[in-house]
């Protein structure tokens, strides 16, 4: 195990614990929170029980970046939910160092696209109360050597960073995403997130475009017309503009 950053690069005032084998990086995260005093990311090697959005399985071979960042936000919930952008914005620069960023794009709630197929995901999690958020664990998978097994039928078919450009070691990447979520963070913290939705939606995927936004209630389909300040997704139907707080969403 390594508690210490490797490289002057990483970010002042965040620490790093690595793992050999975790159930999961959430887990191991959650597990830590009542001893950790400052923003530090949990990475493992390996993952036996790793989970995605609405309890999904989530199968990351060693090789890809497998890490979840606790912290300790200011403000309610609704402010700690935007760091699911901030952790996109993020995750695009970081692959950006390493493909060409054309062939990038973030796909709303918290995916990140490449060639059209996904790269990476992100996961948020938090325990608090309505008026504060004691802990918030921000789950990052990127497929950085090679694409999941027994992935099938997926809407977006995943990919890896690998097969598009260069072959990074997760340690590595884990820096650059850790600088780069830094600087999200300083931006947060001086421009709100006005500046961080400025930047998701130039990087949006089918912006502008028809797509489909399933609900536990209903299937939406209307243009593509933005992210509003508490980061809902609004699309422009017959019916005049859709805000949509949580669903998963599909191209044509």
């Amino acid at each position: 195990m390594s508690t210490e950053p490797h490289a002057s690069l990483w970010p002042e005032g965040v620490d790093r614990i690595i793992r050999d084998e975790v159930d999961s990086t959430m887990a191991e995260a959650a597990r830590l929170a009542p001893d950790l005093r400052r923003p530090t990311w949990v990475m493992a090697h390996r993952q036996t029980a790793a989970r995605g959005r609405q309890g999904r399985a989530w199968v990351n071979p060693e090789g890809n970046l497998s890490a979840t960042l606790l912290m300790r936000p200011e403000g309610g919930p609704a402010d700690a939910a935007l760091r699911s952008f901030m952790a996109a914005n993020a995750l695009f620069e970081a692959l950006a160092l390493h493909v060409d960023r054309t062939k990038l794009a973030v796909k709303w709630p918290n995916d990140v696209l490449l060639s059209g197929g996904k790269v990476a995901g992100i996961l948020l999690e938090s325990m608090g109360t309505s008026q504060g958020v004691e802990w918030l664990a921000i789950g990052v998978g990127v497929n950085l050597k090679a694409v999941p097994d027994g992935v099938q039928d997926a809407a977006f078919p995943p990919t890896a960073l690998a097969e598009h450009g260069d072959l990074v070691g997760p340690e590595d990447f884990l820096e650059k995403l850790a600088v780069n979520f830094a600087t999200e963070e300083a931006i947060f913290a001086e421009l709100g997130f006005g500046k961080i939705r400025e930047d998701w939606l130039k990087r949006a995927a089918r912006l502008g475009e028809v797509i489909t936004a399933r609900t536990s209630r209903a299937e939406i389909t209307g243009t593509f017309e933005s992210i509003d300040e508490a980061g809902n997704l609004i699309l422009r139907t017959p019916k005049g503009a859709e805000v949509i707080a949580a669903a998963d969403v599909y191209f044509s």
